[in-house]
């Protein structure tokens, strides 16, 4: 066999078992994004989130989120989390918020976002995670599972289960506009088919169980609508007076057809371009 076909079935097994994934330099950044294909984290150099102080309406799940994570960041005890609710109401940006606000107070603190569609790959992720020196935040955007996903098996054994289980050092938060991350009429169906209702219901309902924390989040009233607008025009600086920015605001989440957090930025941003206030990331 000549040189050549030798190193074509060379770089061919090279193809097929990739090198082992470099160990991340995790004193780059505070926060990463796991990718796949290759695998790596990749270090966010800047987050994109907003001051703790500006989330207004959702006082009792901040404080509870805030005291878990503090816990965690200091070694004790700590539960995973799922924000559920209404959409639009702060449930990704008080992940983030938190996490800023507790390294504030001096620890080291990573948070580490996974992709949905990546749940396949976590094992693969916490093998990086267990070995650093650090503690790590995994979160996981608007986690939901159709009829047909099966994402929702490789979670369950991080969460509670399995024989090596979650990290010490890895603690998982999650954001889903459904308490239970299934459809609702996935679960009736599965109720209503199988021939033991029950095992079917809990083998889909099981998986928001290992969740420790549920937060819920619920549509904001008008006055905590307007209360947010007027934070960010304090926080960045735009001056509007109470009646105008009540009357616009109003009419904004009128033509919406919905009253959020969101809905407020998006207001609020309009707002700031009008005025020629460049905000600040």
């Amino acid at each position: 066999m000549d040189e050549a076909t030798l190193t074509r079935i060379a770089e061919a097994l090279e193809r097929i078992s990739p090198a082992p994934t470099r160990t991340p330099d995790f004193a780059a950044a505070e926060a990463f994004v796991w990718h796949v294909d290759p695998d790596r984290l990749v270090p966010v150099p800047e987050v994109s989130r907003v001051d703790l102080s500006l989330l207004i309406g959702i006082n009792r799940a901040r404080d509870i989120l805030t005291e878990n994570t503090r816990q965690f960041a200091r070694g004790l005890p700590a539960n995973n989390a799922l924000l559920w609710g209404a959409r639009g109401m702060g449930k990704s940006s008080l992940i983030k918020a938190v996490h800023a606000a507790v390294n504030a107070e001096g620890h080291d603190l990573k948070i580490v976002e996974l992709q949905r569609e990546d749940l396949p790959s976590v094992g693969r992720l916490l093998n990086h995670l267990r070995e650093a020196p650090h503690r790590f935040v995994l979160f996981c955007d608007d986690l939901s599972f159709s009829h047909d996903d099966q994402h929702y098996k490789s979670l369950k054994a991080v969460l509670d289960g399995g024989i090596e289980g979650r990290p010490d050092n890895v603690v998982f938060y999650a954001t889903s506009n459904r308490r239970h991350l299934m459809p609702r009429d996935m679960i009736e169906n599965e109720r209503g088919s199988a021939i033991s209702p029950s095992e079917a219901t809990e083998e889909k309902v099981s998986l928001s169980d290992r969740f420790g924390l549920w937060l819920g989040f619920h549509p904001c009233s008008q006055d905590d609508y307007l209360a947010m607008i007027r934070g960010y025009c304090d926080a960045h600086g735009v001056e509007i007076d109470d009646a105008t920015l009540r009357a616009e605001a109003i009419e904004w989440q009128a033509t919406r057809g919905a009253r959020s957090g969101r809905v407020a930025w998006q207001y609020f941003t309009d707002l700031a371009g009008r005025r020629g206030v460049a905000l600040a990331r």
